[in-house]
């Protein structure tokens, strides 16, 4: 038995939201129960104490969608002409990038990340991978190092056209090796799930194929969906339909879908993903960053779609991609009042529920029979804390990198700063090594 007490508590639990001085006692990798520190002391008196001396114990964080190959883009130097739009932007960086990547730097990107989901208290994460010539074993690679580092993950592999026909199907067979080896391993800590780039790269012909492989498997797709323009320039003048519709009527929409980004949709797509139950999964840094325009969040939400958020590979830290969002609606509808409300939703209960169509085990509150992932991040509030203020004390006051304990499934990854899993130094001067190499291969 852990105890993770002495500290205010936010829960995330409506039946039970907040404990001035709580505690949680977590059996094996589940949590057993929640209560103030000295009633469970008293009950588990040979349990293991962490000692949260007073700061926030809150449920681990959920990262929506990332790539963690994008760790070797960090500083890369940049060997072609700057990117004027976007599209430019994919073939100048990202497609170079991971054509470059080997399986042992597919390794070392995603462990590297990885260690950065525990320094910044996240313990879940949905990733959407690439390396063109190197598909083969590549999501069993980052499974690999995401049960070394004891973070629960979702993988899939980023089915295109845009290597050719061999590489495409390479990638094929890889999201269905890896659904099938994740569902039969039944551990619940690893969930395959089927990728796709995004529409303007998948043939007609590709998506069949897609569609005729994953069969009866109840996985879902992950996908880019309308992230820029050109995907619905090209989707209407190749096949005379907008993307989500197209997407439609290849079976891509449904239940366990995650649709990435969703800017440039209109209503009547937003229509078909509210009717078919697929989810959002909004990135506002990336968005801003790749200058692609800015998802109409107010209006998916106010149809009731399951939307959650990500960071899209720029960073491990959700608390930033919290700020980010919420800052960018504000300017974007020209209102300070406006996603008081939908962001802290969609970080903090609609990525558990994301999550509970991959995982059986429940995540993203304290309450018992959820998972044992608990952070205790480092703020002392200059003004009262309660479950009513805690979204507007993390927004203003702390950070990814305010947390200073990080339990997953019950086990301690992170204590006073630092790895208990894990020897940092020694894996980040392996991956300088190895990205040195991918650099000189871009």
């Amino acid at each position: 038995m852990l105890l993770i007490g002495n500290g205010p508590t936010i829960t995330r639990d409506e039946n039970n939201p907040f404990l001035p001085d709580g505690c949680v006692a977590v059996d094996g990798a589940l949590i057993a129960e929640v209560g103030d520190t000295a009633e469970m002391k008293g009950k588990y008196p040979g349990a293991r104490f962490l000692d949260a001396e007073r700061n926030i114990i809150m449920p681990g964080f959920i990262n929506g969608h990332t790539h963690f190959y994008s760790t070797f883009s960090r500083g890369m130097p940049g060997k072609y002409p700057p990117a004027q739009n976007f599209a430019e932007v994919l073939d100048r960086l990202w497609w170079k990038l991971d054509k470059a990547l080997t399986l042992e730097g597919v390794y070392y990107s995603a462990i590297t990340a990885l260690v950065d989901c525990v320094k910044n208290g996240c313990t879940t994460v949905i990733d959407h991978h690439a390396s063109p010539l190197h598909v083969a074993g590549s999501l069993f690679e980052i499974e690999k190092a995401a049960r070394l580092a004891g973070i629960r993950a979702s993988l899939c592999y980023e089915v295109s056209d845009r290597d050719g026909a061999e590489i495409m199907k390479q990638g094929i067979k890889e999201n269905v090796d890896f659904i099938d080896h994740a569902a039969r391993s039944q551990d619940d800590r690893v969930a395959g799930m089927f990728g796709l780039h995004a529409s303007v790269t998948l043939s007609d012909e590709t998506l069949a194929l897609c569609r005729e492989a994953m069969g009866d498997r109840d996985a879902g797709y992950h996908v880019h969906v309308a992230e820029g323009p050109a995907d619905q320039e090209d989707s209407e003048a190749k096949y005379k339909k907008r993307v989500v519709e197209r997407f439609r009527d290849f079976g891509i929409t449904g239940g366990k879908s995650l649709f990435i980004h969703c800017i440039h949709l209109n209503d009547k797509e937003l229509d078909v993903i509210g009717q078919t139950g697929t989810a959002i999964i909004h990135n506002p840094e990336s968005n801003m960053g790749n200058a692609v325009g800015c998802a109409p969040l107010l209006k998916i939400c106010e149809r009731d779609i399951l939307t959650g958020l990500g960071t899209d590979g720029y960073v491990s830290d959700m608390l930033q991609s919290y700020k980010m969002a919420n800052a960018l609606q504000k300017h974007h509808n020209k209102h300070p009042n406006v996603a008081w409300g939908e962001i802290p939703t969609m970080l903090f209960e609609n990525n558990a529920k994301i999550c509970a169509r991959y995982f059986k085990t429940p995540v993203g509150k304290l309450a018992a029979g959820y998972s044992g992932d608990v952070i205790v991040s480092d703020y002392n509030p200059p003004t009262p804390l309660s479950d009513a203020n805690i979204n507007g004390h993390l927004l203003f006051g702390t950070e990814g990198r305010s947390v200073v304990a990080t339990v997953a499934a019950g086990k301690v990854l992170m204590r006073d700063r630092r790895l208990t899993e894990l020897d940092e130094k020694a894996i980040f001067a392996k991956a300088r090594e190895v990205g040195a190499k991918v650099w000189e291969a871009v």
